[in-house]
């Protein structure tokens, strides 16, 4: 039998991207421990659209 885990895929959309009005968008996906950190994930990830890092929050 498979093993049940905590961890769940999340996607992180950058912060910034919106405001500057530039087309596309930056997402990444990851993982997660939802037991460990229940609370929204926020990481500082490149946008190659805006070539610089950015922060980085979890929307799913």
């Amino acid at each position: 039998m498979a093993k049940k885990g905590n961890r769940v895929q999340v996607i992180l959309e950058c912060t910034e991207h919106k405001d500057s009005g530039l087309p596309g968008t930056s997402r990444y996906i990851t993982t997660k421990n939802k037991k460990n950190t229940p609370e929204r994930l926020e990481v500082k990830k490149f946008n190659p659209i805006l070539k610089k890092m950015t922060v980085h929050k979890e929307i799913k």
